[in-house]
């Protein structure tokens, strides 16, 4: 049997391009053809089964068919798989056997990408996904003076939590994040379009992507960044605009909003890229986004290109310097115990444990690595419907951590550490590792 054919293979994983320009990409007829024999794989196979609840839900509905086969389930239940993937990428690159190279080319999540594309197009996405998705407009809209505290008292009160339960379907028992009445952009504005120093940083120029997130709701990991980075001799940017990478949009089926996004954030990076910047984002999705999905998406485009090869997640970049012996390893103070969630956009990139390596140089600093799905993926954790089911994926995750009682405990993904200290139930708060590097610079 040729090496193609083997299930597993000895060939690395490949992609192929997401090819939403061929009207076949848009054939409902065709979707389904595909969706009927990936899921008839998949059935056969059942190895992803305790990733996600899109499995379950397959498997479930086989299960219960008449035949107990593929053929035997109704294909407009096939959508009920759909709506339960949130594109974490885990299936295609840690448990998958017949991924390309091999014959069977599954690539499980952007079959999923493709059937909420089509569902998009033809209108079937509900109001509140489209919102949820507008990171950007909600933020600013949460930011402004008079608006941050109303929507910050929304977040938490019972009232107002109930009213979007009923009518537009985010839980009531959801932990919202908190909108920051100051952005990172804000207050850090002196970072755009500075003048550049006579003498360059030793450890060459960075222009952070601030995320969305970041900049709204936590910017205090901007900070932090910041301040890692120049402790290290690395100059710090920020571009001149910014908007949201696309990755909601993406998880949406949204790829009108993906493509004018990209045409909005690719050639502002692209300049920076140009003029010998490397790019770094706190948030393991916007950082995926920009090295695999957009690349997959335009892959001709050559600006798209030069920013995804020179974007970095933050301790991927301390760790290039690390191998070249010019990371600052004089810290102050030990961390103790740490409990490590290993964020699946992280997992998915392909850089190795680099947050836990960075960590570990540090005295007296024991790092336990959890590599599970915290299961909120930003908006399913919200979600009236799947809540539960976030809360349940999250559980492995929280067992581990009471077992370890560490000394800190979080994710790369900062969202995944919220929903994490939300699920955990305790007075001891998540926190994002940059600020762990922070914390033991004692800066």
């Amino acid at each position: 049997m040729s090496d193609q054919g083997r299930e597993g293979g000895l060939d690395a994983p490949t992609r192929h391009p997401l090819n939403q320009n061929d009207p076949e990409f848009w054939d409902e007829d065709d979707l389904n053809k595909e969706l009927e024999r990936v899921y008839d794989i998949c059935h056969g196979c059942r190895r992803c089964v305790s990733l996600c609840n899109s499995f379950p839900t397959l498997f479930d509905l086989v299960d219960e068919s008449d035949t107990m086969e593929v053929d035997g389930v109704d294909v407009a239940d096939y959508d009920k798989v759909v709506d339960q993937c949130y594109l974490c990428d885990l299936c295609y690159l840690t448990k998958c056997p017949y991924v390309p190279p091999h014959e069977w080319n599954v690539d499980f999540p952007h079959l999923m990408l493709r059937a909420k594309a089509i569902k998009f197009k033809k209108g079937d996405t509900k109001f509140r996904d489209k919102i949820i998705t507008s990171t950007d407009m909600v933020g600013k809209l949460a930011s402004k003076p008079l608006l941050n505290s109303i929507a910050n008292w929304g977040t938490k009160s019972s009232l107002p939590r109930n009213l979007l339960d009923s009518t537009i379907g985010i839980h009531k028992e959801a932990k919202l994040p908190t909108y920051a009445n100051k952005t990172a952009r804000a207050a850090n504005s002196k970072y755009i379009e500075q003048e550049k120093d006579n003498e360059a940083a030793s450890n060459g120029t960075v222009t952070l992507f601030t995320t969305c997130y970041c900049n709204y709701n936590e910017p205090n990991i901007v900070e932090s960044l910041i301040k890692v980075f120049e402790h290290n001799d690395v100059r710090v940017e920020l571009a001149l605009k910014e908007y949201c990478c696309g990755m909601p949009k993406l998880e949406l089926g949204d790829l009108q909003s993906v493509t004018r996004l990209k045409e909005q954030n690719i050639p502002v990076l692209f300049d920076a890229v140009q003029k010998g910047s490397a790019i770094v984002a706190a948030v393991p999705s916007c950082v995926l986004m920009f090295k695999q999905e957009l690349p997959l998406m335009f892959p001709e485009d050559e600006q798209v290109k030069a920013v995804a090869a020179a974007f970095y997640d933050p301790f991927e970049y301390l760790h290039k310097l690390h191998k070249t012996e010019n990371l600052n390893t004089e810290f102050k103070n030990k961390l103790g115990n740490v409990s490590y969630h290993v964020a699946c956009h992280q997992r998915v990139q392909n850089i190795g444990p680099k947050t836990k390596q960075i960590l570990e140089l540090i005295e007296d600093t024991d790092v336990k690595s959890i590599e599970r799905c915290s299961g909120h993926d930003g908006t399913y954790g919200v979600k009236s419907e799947t809540l539960k089911f976030a809360n349940k994926i999250a559980a492995p995750i929280v067992r581990q951590i009471k077992q370890h009682e560490p000394d800190y405990y979080g994710s790369d993904c900062p969202i995944a550490g919220k929903h994490i200290e939300n699920n955990l139930e305790n007075d001891q708060e998540a926190i994002h590792p940059i600020d762990l590097l922070r914390i033991a610079y004692g800066i």
